[in-house]
């Protein structure tokens, strides 16, 4: 589309209807726009010309990816994908000290990342019971987690750019940080939960905490990933002589470059796996020390000890680091006819589709309608249903999400569809739509995606491009943001080197029926397009 475009001042009806319908509707109130409202009412029509077909992605930029995914998780259409993790971490408070004549000594090393849970009970004693969020494998599977030392520096900026551009990190480069990762394991515990059968646990977890008065209690913590690290590396890295490393964040995630967590399979079923907000996790060194230096004088009693702490957040630069097993994705589809199928996928290996509409030649019709005043859109959509016996019984994504690939943003629709939702914002824009319809047995059946305002401005404005849409998997609506693609590719005259952000944080994949007639008894469920018009007497 040309930068022509008035964005209308509208009303989003949000009275009656459940926050997860992807089929709501909603009045629009302006002016200079192709008809007056979205209801679907007046002549529908869905035989226009649509072409979709298939594009595979190749490796995505996945540094500082807004989650990360960690685990192991075997879908049944797309094969086994093995989420690994490298992050730094900061000093939460920069240049500390320590006195060896205090005898500072570690009592414990916590690494806690917290997972996403909703409390649904509380029982008499006041435990909480939780249900935790975008966790995708068996409840009973686990895996094994080794978190070690990382011996990859993440850098910031590009230094063989002239324009200081930020360095791309990419889903395929778990062998380049498992290469020179520091041999000790860190999560070393007897205790097989805490590495080698490790399971994301929905239980409660107590914090000890020490008032300055010395006073210890028990805090009852949201459900999270809680593990403990070995208390000599800590000494070694932290306590011991460390000419000056710790003085500021810049020399001290040069000296201790981060950890490194990897995922392997461990038993059956083999493995689960999570989105994660590392970024909010932390490593907690708990130590004692004496109050005052002890004298040389043996009948005097030792000062008592104090508790102190020092904590390394989880931030700074991170990288996903993505395997995909037994599967292949697509690379280039029929760009002229269209794929009978189509395979949208996140993360690793990861596909998308390319749309083009009015591909008969229907769009100078419709133009020429509007222009004597014979013509009012009242709505328009894209229909997408899902090859459920291609999908079996794999997780299907919440939302799948259309954009513009040559100026690589969304809809006019994304942006005139105001609703929010605070307490669920993955079904925020649900009048745009592309969230999941699903029968009665939890299976999805369609995705529906409202696209009127765009076909509204097609039309009226004459000049406008026809561009190309893209289709990808998304995990939340609300960032729209792009990510560096390692190898571009071209979609007609358009080259494209970018995708969108949520599609690499997604690791799930749906089948959908494309733009060729499907078999029977699929005949129906072909991609659509569906126009509802008023044409004036």
């Amino acid at each position: 589309m040309n930068t022509r475009i008035l964005v209308p001042y509208f009303l989003v009806l949000i009275f009656g209807f459940s926050v997860i319908s992807c089929d709501s509707t909603y009045n629009e109130v302006g002016s200079d726009i192709v008809g007056d409202t979205s209801f679907e009412f007046g002549t529908p029509k869905n035989d226009f010309g649509v072409i979709a077909y298939n594009q595979g992605l190749g490796p995505i930029d996945s540094k500082n990816l807004p989650v990360n995914a960690l685990g192991i998780y075997e879908s049944p259409v797309f094969g086994t994908t093995k989420a690994n993790f490298a992050t730094q971490v900061q000093l939460a408070v920069t240049n500390p000290t320590f006195d060896a004549a205090l005898s500072p000594e570690i009592d414990s090393v916590y690494l806690t990342i917290p997972y996403f849970s909703t409390k649904t009970a509380v029982d008499q004693d006041g435990v909480g019971t939780y249900k935790l969020d975008s966790i995708y494998g068996s409840d009973d599977a686990f895996f094994d987690l080794k978190v070690y030392e990382s011996g990859y520096y993440i850098r910031d900026t590009d230094p063989t750019s002239t324009t200081q551009s930020a360095q791309s990190y990419y889903t395929n480069q778990n062998a380049d940080f498992d290469a020179v990762k520091v041999g000790e394991l860190l999560n070393d515990s007897p205790a097989d939960n805490q590495n080698t059968a490790f399971f994301f646990s929905n239980s409660e977890y107590n914090e000890l905490t020490t008032s300055v008065d010395g006073v210890e209690s028990l805090t009852r913590k949201a459900p999270a990933m809680r593990l403990k690290l070995n208390n000599d590396f800590f000494k070694r890295k932290i306590f011991d002589d460390v000419n000056g490393n710790l003085l500021n964040n810049n020399i001290f995630k040069n000296y201790f470059r981060g950890l490194y967590f990897k995922v392997d399979q461990a038993g059956s079923p083999s493995g689960n796996l999570a989105l994660l907000n590392f970024k909010g996790g932390s490593i907690t060194i708990s130590y004692k020390q004496y109050a005052s230096a002890p004298d040389d004088d043996p009948n005097t009693p030792l000062p008592e000890k104090v508790q102190k702490s020092i904590v390394l957040n989880l931030t700074g630069n991170s990288v996903s680091l993505l395997e995909q097993i037994n599967y292949t994705a697509p690379s280039t589809g029929n760009s002229t006819q269209g794929d009978a199928k189509l395979f949208l996928k996140g993360g690793a290996e990861g596909s998308m589709a390319v749309v083009k509409l009015f591909t008969n030649g229907e769009l100078a019709v419709l133009r020429d309608k509007y222009q004597q005043n014979k013509l009012i859109v009242n709505d328009a959509s894209l229909t997408f249903y899902i090859d459920n016996s291609t999908m079996s019984s794999a997780y299907e994504p919440n939302r799948i999400y259309l954009y513009d690939i040559k100026n690589k943003r969304p809809l006019i629709d994304y942006y005139t569809d105001q609703y929010s939702n605070s307490l669920k914002p993955k079904y925020s824009k649900n009048v745009h739509g592309g969230i999941i319809s699903k029968q009665s047995d939890g299976r999805g059946t369609k995705y529906k995606i409202r696209i009127t305002n765009h076909i509204r401005n097609l039309i009226k404005y004459a000049d406008s491009t026809n561009v190309e849409l893209g289709l990808v998997v998304t995990e939340n609506i609300g960032v729209v943001s792009n990510k560096r693609l390692k190898n571009s590719f071209i979609i007609g005259t358009q080259t494209v080197s970018e995708t969108p952000t949520m599609s690499a944080v997604n690791m799930l994949g749906t089948v959908l029926f494309g733009s060729t007639t499907p078999s029977s008894p699929n005949e129906d469920k072909k991609l659509k397009l569906t126009i509802y018009y008023t044409e004036p007497k």
